[in-house]
């Protein structure tokens, strides 16, 4: 039998007790409220007749002083006396069928007929009184008859009172055996009902609850604690406690299932927010090398298990090269052919495995065992790189799929706007022909080192290709913009990091040098000219001949002050070509001191 079915009986017999003893109770606290009722009419009836008689000896007191004083206060408290008294009667006769015995009613009616008495002798006093018969008045008052009545009045008040009193106590009696009665009745279907819920109580909780409880409880206590490696041993009762072990099972098996959900939650949030790191320091990247090296920091981080490459493009698009490496990736060479990645060939995401059956890539250096994905990195339409993973499970690679994807789509975007902010930052500091800084960026450096570099030697160098109008007369355009490259290359490479060359306009260049003594700015002059003078320039297999430069060097020392560089170099090398030309002059030495060939 289900525990149900046994609790529903239970509960219908234990419903039928509490009804009974309910009744029980109930006529329990009815004959309670009959001798309650007994009680107060016992009390009315007494309190009515000792006020009928307080009020008679009130009246009998007024009246004996009014006839001996004459005082006409004393007839109007008799007056008033006298109509209580009457009122009171009149309500004692009410009592009459308020369920009095016969003698309770005899002795009512004595205690009327000695009120009455009393009531014509002392009236026909103080009207004798009032009529001038004073002796009469006072006879009558204190009289014999009247003395009779008074005391008549109070034997029988005491009379009553005391029949009222013992028939009072035997309805007490009869309705307290009564409350009592009730109350046992009551009190035993309570403890009949209190008997049966403890039986059935020991029974469904002792034999058929407990037992079972006490064998999962150690099972949910460490369920609570969502330590889900816990056994629910199998139980094939069909009641409730069977039903109660299949929802803990269930109750575990979706723990465990929640569980691996969170986990994957967690580490997919983990994951995402890894890659939205990455993709924020993309965006403030500098240049590809930079970016190349934020790459990897982030990759190990969000696939610890996948080594890689970053590979960027070159200017052509025709090779890559790898930037960036985690992991240690063994299946791809670092330098390849764009031709060799089936990703780039198809551009989109290639998978390079044996087991499904499709071409692996040619950089891939023999390597077929494991597996490898190569993504293309593109934007607006141009491949700038690839990004690279490899794994000896394919599973992995697999898993990873959707979030190699959305970092190759930010990736390529990262880069292409670095190679774009590039392009447009030379187009706007570089000269175009010979690719050194422009005039813009002279004067951007000059106003800096105005501002910044006050306290710190710089130079100025100011140079102009002698005769450079010859090379455009006897060899033409194209030969003069060939000199003019190959002039602006060898200042580069004499110059390197120490400064900044720049081409002024035409032939003319110049080169900001910061942090140096005028020695030795006035030395690395000296190179510059001796270099382009040494060098042979041959355009098209035809000797140019000798190409010099004449130099003009201002520095700030002393009361030089920067913001006169310009103006200081320019006149040194007006100077200078005023001189004879492949030659150097400072703003701090006299034309006799400047330096040339000999």
């Amino acid at each position: 039998m289900r525990i149900s079915t046994i609790t529903n009986w239970a509960y219908a017999i234990t419903v039928g007790l509490t009804l009974l003893s309910g009744g029980a109770f109930i006529l329990a606290a009815k004959s309670a409220d009959d001798e309650r009722a007994t009680t107060e009419r016992a009390w009315t009836l007494d309190e009515q007749v000792e006020s009928l008689a307080r009020a008679a000896e009130q009246t009998t007191e007024d009246a004996r002083l009014y006839v001996q004083k004459g005082e006409e206060r004393f007839l109007k408290a008799f007056r008033a006396a006298d109509a209580d008294e009457r009122a009171r009667e009149r309500s004692l006769k009410t009592l009459e069928v308020a369920g009095l015995t016969p003698q309770e009613l005899a002795a009512l009616k004595a205690i009327e007929t000695d009120a009455e008495t009393l009531d014509s002798i002392e009236e026909a006093a103080v009207a004798d009184f009032s009529a001038g018969h004073t002796d009469e008045a006072k006879a009558a008052v204190f009289s014999s008859e009247h003395e009779d009545a008074q005391s008549g009045l109070l034997a029988n008040v005491a009379h009553f009172t005391e029949l009222v009193a013992t028939r009072t106590a035997d309805e007490l009696a009869s309705a307290k055996a009564k409350a009592d009665f009730w109350g046992a009745v009551a009190k035993s279907l309570l403890l009949l009902t209190a008997l049966v819920f403890l039986s059935v109580l020991y029974f469904v909780l002792k034999r058929r609850v407990a037992r079972p409880l006490l064998e999962m409880s150690g099972i949910v206590r460490r369920l609570a604690k969502q330590d889900y490696a816990v056994e629910v041993l199998p139980d094939g009762r069909a009641d409730e406690i069977g039903d109660m072990n299949a929802a803990i099972q269930i109750f575990r098996d979706n723990g465990i299932e929640r569980d691996r959900l969170d986990a994957e939650r967690r580490k997919d949030q983990e994951t995402k927010d890894l890659i939205l790191q990455l993709m924020h320091r993309l965006q403030a990247c500098r240049d590809e090398q930079e970016l190349a090296d934020v790459v990897p920091l982030f990759t190990v981080q969000i696939f610890p298990d996948l080594p890689g490459h970053l590979y960027l493009t070159n200017d052509g698009r025709t090779a890559l090269a790898a930037k960036g490496t985690w992991n240690s990736p063994v299946r791809s060479i670092m330098e390849f052919h764009a031709f060799e990645c089936w990703g780039l060939r198809r551009g989109r995401l290639h998978i390079s495995d044996e087991t499904i059956g499709d071409v692996p890539c040619q950089h891939l250096d023999g390597h077929r065992d494991g597996s490898s994905v190569c993504v293309p990195l593109a934007a607006h339409g141009d491949t700038v790189g690839m990004l690279y993973f490899e794994s000896d499970e394919a599973s992995k690679l697999g898993a990873a799929r959707v979030y190699i994807e959305l970092i190759a789509e930010n990736l390529g975007l990262a880069i292409a706007n670095l190679q774009l902010r590039d392009r447009l930052t030379s187009l706007a500091t570089r000269d175009a022909l010979t690719g050194l800084l422009n005039r813009r960026s002279l004067d951007e450096n000059l106003n800096r080192l105005r501002r910044e570099d006050g306290d710190l030697p710089a130079a100025l160098l100011m140079i102009d290709i002698d005769h450079f109008k010859r090379f455009n007369d006897d060899y033409g355009h194209d030969a003069g913009d060939f000199v003019m490259v190959q002039v602006a290359s060898i200042m580069a490479d004499i110059v390197g990091t120490s400064g900044a060359v720049h081409r002024y306009g035409g032939e003319e260049f110049a080169v900001i040098l910061r942090g140096v003594e005028p020695s030795v700015a006035l030395d690395k002059a000296e190179d510059i000219r001796k270099a382009i003078e040494s060098a042979p320039i041959n355009y098209l297999g035809r000797p140019l001949g000798t190409v010099t430069v004449s130099i003009g060097v201002a520095a700030t020392m002393g009361d030089r002050p920067p913001a006169t560089l310009m103006q200081r170099a320019d006149a040194a090398l007006l100077s200078a070509k005023s001189s004879g030309r492949n030659v150097t002059v400072t703003d701090w030495a006299q034309i006799d001191d400047k330096r040339h060939t000999g």
